[in-house]
């Protein structure tokens, strides 16, 4: 038998994910990790980080990176109380880098947290009933929803079919809490136990999603399992199942790709977790735990074939997957803006470029939201919704809130009005946080968006509609690959760039031109967006027309 990748021994070795983290979080000498209790760390939400802006000056100096840390909560559906969103605020003002970061999972990562702030950060999120276990490393992560529960009734058991999950598959370990919140470990009784996920938990990581179609916000194929809302009435009465999708890739490695997960059929409503389990074990069992780079879902339906995993997941269930029913998905977007309720109650989606929150110049957004959430009655029964696409949704304002929420942002400088293109764009974290960021990523899609804004006015485009999905690297955690115009960051300033993806992201989409810069980039867009707008059909996306014409 292979060897087993180095993971798997520091999973076992860790007691049940304790490693000695406990100890090296008081070690104050030293701003990081040891490698191990580094691996484990994740598991908790966290990852090690260093400023890489500062490398090349502190290497002259001679001194340690300039380490620091990113927590990650875990907030299933992605929805928070007002009171919770005030907490985070003051979270990232205190222990962070004074920003808020919302990711492409619908959730808050907090960057810039120094060691000695790490515990209190955790204690933070705790005394807000938050939390960030399970939110990285070889488990089940943040589980993501449709973005609004209180748009209908299957929005809502959307969500509560996201909490189930996330609960179901929660590690058992009370490691967390003993380790960042001070809770004493009880000793005698039953030994300590992973029921689902056994003590060396999964061989990477894997992510869930809940969609209500026509919208696909959430991505659904772009992740290892997900459930596609079959809604009768007003009512969920089952799912599609959708299993073996991924983005991550490494440059170079043909054996690594991204791939679209497949509808493998349909269950009754009340079989979800049973559903989850079946999948969830089957990759516990048959993920490849000596290579890492081929260890995700993906790569162990590939391995045995799609048939072999419907039958290995049906033996596992007592009521077998029935066939998959009629779905439809007209985009991944967010609409922004306005919508009322059947209450009479207002929910705006307001944009968020890349997810950063943050007072910048006149443009005091983060401010502003303290503001909103801080009205009087809207705290108690208001919510704060983050959606997969990096914004947030200001949910359940009365009429008098609404124009004062429209009053709060015009006085803090935030303008809800910015083009098509920069609605459709995401961006992931990358330099100077990522560890793993090759180029810019969240800096530098901004500049790029005005550039290709302004190719498209040369073309009458402004108004087309199209994704645009940047990353600093080909892990793909702002989902490139079935973008429209897809860019993956391959060296400093340069991109691979990758077209033909589909609008309601079905679609992967495909290499077009390698390591190319920002000219290149422009030089390569220009002329196919003279030709989309001369030959597109009434209706056709960009991503269509590229695969009709042949161009990909």
């Amino acid at each position: 038998m292979a060897n087993l990748a180095r993971n798997e021994t520091i999973k076992a070795r860790s007691d049940f994910l304790r490693g000695t983290l406990a100890d090296e979080l008081d070690v104050q000498a030293f701003g990081g990790l040891g490698e191990d209790d580094g691996q484990l760390i994740k598991f908790h939400g966290v990852y090690v980080q260093d400023d890489r802006d500062l490398r090349p000056e502190r290497a002259k100096r001679k001194l340690d990176l300039a380490y620091m840390f990113m927590a990650r909560l875990r907030v299933p559906g992605g929805v928070l109380t007002p009171r919770q969103y005030l907490a985070m605020d003051r979270l990232a003002t205190e222990r962070g880098n004074g920003t808020v970061r919302l990711t492409t999972r619908q959730t808050i990562q907090f960057h810039g947290v120094i060691k000695s702030n790490v515990r209190e950060a955790m204690r933070a999120m705790d005394a807000a009933l938050l939390d960030t276990i399970a939110a990285c490393g070889d488990v089940n992560r943040n589980v993501m929803a449709a973005s609004n529960p209180y748009l209908s009734r299957a929005h809502g058991e959307a969500v509560e079919a996201a909490r189930q999950l996330s609960a179901h598959f929660l590690p058992r370990t009370g490691a967390w809490r003993e380790i960042f919140i001070g809770d004493e470990r009880v000793l005698g009784g039953e030994p300590e136990a992973e029921p689902i996920y056994g003590p060396t938990y999964l061989p990477r990581k894997f992510k869930m999603t809940v969609a209500v179609p026509p919208s696909n916000d959430v991505d659904v194929f772009a992740h290892d399992l997900s459930f596609i809302a079959i809604v009768e009435g007003e009512t969920i009465v089952g799912y599609n199942v959708v299993a073996g999708g991924g983005m991550g890739a490494s440059h170079g490695e043909p054996a690594t790709y991204p791939r679209v997960g497949d509808v493998i059929g349909y269950c009754a409503a009340a079989d979800l977790i049973p559903v989850a389990e079946a999948v969830v074990t089957v990759q516990r069992d048959y993920g490849d735990r000596t290579n890492r780079k081929h260890a995700r879902l993906k790569y162990t339906i590939d391995t045995h074939g799609l048939e072999w995993f419907k039958r290995e997941v049906n033996a596992r269930l007592a009521t077998p997957l029935a066939p998959a029913r009629d779905f439809t998905f007209t985009g991944n977007g967010d609409a922004l803006g306005w919508l009322t309720d059947h209450e009479g109650l207002h929910h705006l989606t307001l944009f968020i470029e890349n997810g950063r929150i943050a007072d910048v110049g006149e443009r005091r957004l983060k401010s502003a939201l303290v503001a909103i959430n801080s009205m009087p009655d809207f705290i108690d029964r208001g919510a704060i919704i983050m959606t997969p696409n990096q914004n947030i949704i200001v949910a359940r304002a009365n009429d008098a809130e609404r124009a004062t929420i429209e009053r709060i942002l015009a006085e803090h400088g935030v303008v809800q009005h910015v083009s098509v293109l920069r609605e459709g764009a995401m961006a992931c974290v990358a330099l100077p946080t990522c560890g793993l960021a090759l180029a810019e990523s969240e800096r530098y899609l901004p500049h790029l968006i005005t550039a290709i804004d302004a190719l498209l006015a040369e073309h009458n485009l402004s108004d087309q509609r199209m994704t645009v999905r940047m990353t600093g690297c080909p892990n793909g955690c702002a989902r490139p690959y079935i973008a429209e115009i897809g860019l993956v960051g391959r060296n400093p300033g340069r991109y691979n760039l990758l077209l033909g993806g589909a609008a309601d992201g079905s679609r992967l989409n495909t290499l077009y031109r390698e390591n190319a810069d920002e000219a290149e980039i422009i030089a390569a867009l220009s002329p196919l967006f003279a030709q989309f707008a001369k030959d597109r059909l009434p209706g056709e996306g960009f991503g269509d027309y590229t695969r009709r014409a042949g161009i990909v």
